[in-house]
């Protein structure tokens, strides 16, 4: 990001520099953020902040006093006042005023400390973006000052002689900009935007331009809500070309660009790692021994079987189906017994792979036959919680490059999809990236007894642990940092044990101690009831005290 805008700044010959932010919202786990820090600091990377909670973090891990503490989010007095005094650390907070109201706040909590912090302003540009998060911004927008609200800002900062600390001027346009056309446009009009301001009066020096550099999820490239249709470097040479051409009109200076990109940083810092612990509905394609006596309806299917060759495989599927359809409805009349029926059926998945064998990999089949994969298709049952670890794919129908991370040498030779532990017919993985599209199979191998499966899904790392929840009370997954090192090396960093039994109850307000002794007391009535021996019982607690300390997800 950093290397971008520097190839970027000297390309134009940009008068300033870039000091970019991570917004601890997209990730807050610990050894993230203070990764991002310890790496950032040569650049003066610094943190956002959008809560009390999150400034708090922010404050403690960023020591480098040239690095940015972007102040945004709904503010009351404390917030602001937390922001002031911290610049008695040697902190460079930026308060950035989203809302009217906030203004006030600023201007008493200044008096009342006799110190002002740094002062931004977010703008509602009446740009309107693209893609998922379209709607979030322009004049209807939750966050940000209208031109009316920004100009009576101005001259109430003027009036409290605050106006010297108006410093900064944000804007935001989703969080997935798929189309670089909708950043131009923005940009066009917040620089203008930031002239403006200076003519006014205030200092001015720093131009966020908020979130939405977005990731190529699918790998397309194109302005679709899972891509993007430009490159980092792209991004990079847009921002500080158009700054530059609104401020040199003006002999205007021009500001340090401040960007938020959080999805862009924190979505690569993650990959979950999932093992498959089953199969379900791929059906038997085994041909069952033909038998005297049978019904015309399982002849009729056998003699399908025997006559597919490559020149009939339409009318042997639309045969296949027919077969199918008359042996159900004469079971349903009491007619075919429930082995025939059973003989049916075998013979039916028969029939569609050797229909699916003979099909040409080389071309397109009739539509009737690209049912075909979804009839033979498996599910592969996951031990996740999709509504913990991957919230997104089941919220937005976000797609996530999804693969086996072995067995790479082998050729996939099932397709099929993913369901997830919970009870929930949502918990699911169905949508996979296609060349420039989704598809609703993943091309998966078959599983081998006492062999693991080990499947990942990639660019998870921004909003989607920190947005999961505890459906079913499936808990936190086990999360290991590795630092990779030159040469292929890598390096264990941290192991984070995930969430017990026992957590999880605490988080729903359940005493783990007051369970076990629930059950303690039942334990001893059946002893005194004659319907549990004491050896029995005695195993029963140990296994019940065990399972309290054990993860949520499944073993083996």
């Amino acid at each position: 990001l950093h290397s971008a805008f520097e190839r970027a700044i000297a390309q134009y010959g940009y008068g300033g520099h870039y000091q970019g932010v991570f917004p601890v919202k997209c990730n807050q786990q610990r050894h993230v953020v203070e990764q991002l820090v310890e790496t950032g600091r040569r650049w003066h990377f610094g943190l956002e902040a959008g809560s009390k909670a999150e400034l708090l973090i922010a404050l403690s891990l960023l020591e480098d006093p040239k690095a940015l503490l972007i102040c945004n989010g709904y503010k009351d007095l404390r917030y602001i006042e937390t922001a002031i005094l911290a610049r008695q650390l040697g902190r460079q907070p930026v308060v950035v005023i989203e809302q009217p109201d906030e203004v006030p706040r600023i201007i008493e909590a200044s008096r009342n400390l006799g110190a002002a912090p740094l002062i931004g302003v977010r703008a509602k540009l009446a740009t309107r973006s693209s893609g998922r998060w379209g709607s979030s911004v322009g004049e209807k927008a939750k966050f940000g000052l209208s031109i009316p609200d920004l100009i009576a800002t101005v001259e109430a900062l003027r009036e409290a002689d605050l106006l010297g600390d108006l410093r900064l001027l944000h804007f935001h346009i989703g969080s997935q900009i798929s189309d670089i056309a909708v950043l131009k446009d923005a940009l066009q009009e917040a620089g203008q935007l930031y002239v403006q301001l200076a003519a006014l009066g205030a200092p001015m020096g720093f131009l966020d331009v908020g979130g939405g550099l977005g990731v190529d999820y699918d790998g397309s490239r194109s302005a679709t809500a899972a891509s993007t249709n430009y490159s980092l470097q792209n991004y990079a040479n847009d921002v500080v070309a158009t700054i530059r051409e609104c401020c040199e009109p003006h002999s205007l200076a021009v500001p340090t660009l401040v960007s938020e990109s959080g999805r862009a940083i924190a979505s690569h810092f993650s990959v979950l790692v999932f093992n498959v612990l089953g199969t379900g509905g791929i059906a038997s394609t085994d041909v069952p021994e033909s038998e005297a006596g049978e019904p015309l309806i399982v002849r009729n299917l056998r003699e399908t079987l025997g006559g597919i060759n490559a020149s009939n495989l339409q009318e042997a599927w639309n045969d296949a189906i027919k077969f199918k359809q008359d042996a159900l409805s004469a079971f349903r009349l009491g007619y075919l017994s429930l082995e025939d029926r059973g003989r049916a059926e075998q013979l039916y998945w028969a029939c569609c792979q050797a229909i699916a064998n003979q099909l040409p990999s080389s071309e397109q089949p009739p539509d009737e036959l690209r049912e075909l994969g979804s009839a033979l298709a498996g599910t592969y049952y996951a031990n996740l919680s999709v509504f913990r670890s991957a919230p997104d794919t089941w919220a937005i129908d976000q797609l996530f490059p999804v693969m086996p991370i072995h067995r790479l040498e082998e050729r996939p030779g099932q397709l099929g999809s993913f369901a997830d532990l919970t009870c929930d017919s949502d918990g699911k993985l169905a949508r996979f990236i296609a060349s420039g599209s989704t598809k609703p199979l993943l091309e998966l191998h078959e599983l081998r007894d006492g062999e693991p499966y080990w499947i990942g899904l990639f660019l998870g790392g921004a909003y989607q642990e920190v947005m999961g929840n505890l459906h079913n009370l499936f808990g936190s997954t086990n999360a290991v940092t590795i630092r990779l090192s030159p040469g292929g090396s890598y390096q264990v960093e941290h192991v984070v044990r995930g969430q017990t039994n026992a957590e999880v109850l605490e988080a729903m307000e359940h005493d783990p101690e007051a369970l076990l002794e629930r059950l303690r007391r039942a334990s001893e009535e059946a002893i005194q009831s004659g319907d549990l021996a004491i050896s029995d019982a005695r195993r029963l607690m140990q296994h019940l005290e065990g399972s309290l300390g054990q993860t949520t997800y499944l073993e083996g």
